[in-house]
């Protein structure tokens, strides 16, 4: 299977799912995500997708500074509605990675590992994404903010070309490539698109 270099490049995610280590899954429950695995599940790498994987990462780091951090013991609200622009694909993302959800998620064993009610939407928050750690209360704000990174004329000419069906294969495959150049420079630039902030 291949795919760009740089999926490789960007730091792993690390939790402990007690329900997984309950049910013999993972010993101790370690559970590692990498970014390929979540583009494995969404289907596509963009800068939605990858928002959505540093946003999480940069969060738990906060909020679990000397831990690792414990699998469906993390809420995670959101200003927005689930429909509303791309809050659904960030929100799956998430939810895959904390086990956080709404009210689809795992009901649990005699009141245990309850997957359930730990993600909220339209709240009043003002960050793109708020995580608190259930058993602390300690929360962070995460904010995520590309706008800084445009996108080439020639990528949008080529994107333009390919959705209205006009572009030859060469031009599809060379699209491809740019849309991921872009994506690896916003990872590049971690540090200037995400802030967090400490409640």
């Amino acid at each position: 299977m291949n795919y760009p270099e740089f999926f490789d490049k960007i730091p792993t995610i690390q939790l402990k799912d007690n329900l997984a280590n309950f049910l013999g899954a993972f010993d101790d429950g370690e559970i590692i995500f990498s970014y390929k695995d979540i583009v494995k599940s969404a289907g596509h790498s963009c800068p939605t997708v990858l928002g959505a994987y540093l946003m999480t990462y940069k969060a738990l780091q906060e909020l679990y500074p000397s831990e690792t951090p414990i699998r469906g013991e993390i809420k995670i609200e959101f200003s927005t509605k689930q429909s509303d622009g791309v809050t659904g694909v960030i929100s799956n993302v998430m939810s895959n990675l904390t086990g956080a959800t709404f009210d689809t998620g795992f009901k649990g064993i005699a009141g245990n590992f309850d997957r359930r009610y730990l993600m909220f939407f339209e709240r009043n928050i003002i960050s793109n994404a708020r995580f608190t750690r259930v058993d602390t209360n300690n929360s962070v704000d995460i904010f995520y903010d590309i706008s800084a990174i445009v996108m080439s004329e020639e990528l949008q000419f080529l994107m333009q070309k390919s959705l209205s069906k006009k572009a030859d294969t060469e031009e599809i495959k060379e699209f491809g490539k740019l849309w991921q150049k872009r994506v690896e420079e916003i990872f590049c630039k971690i540090d200037e698109v995400i802030s967090v902030v400490k409640l």
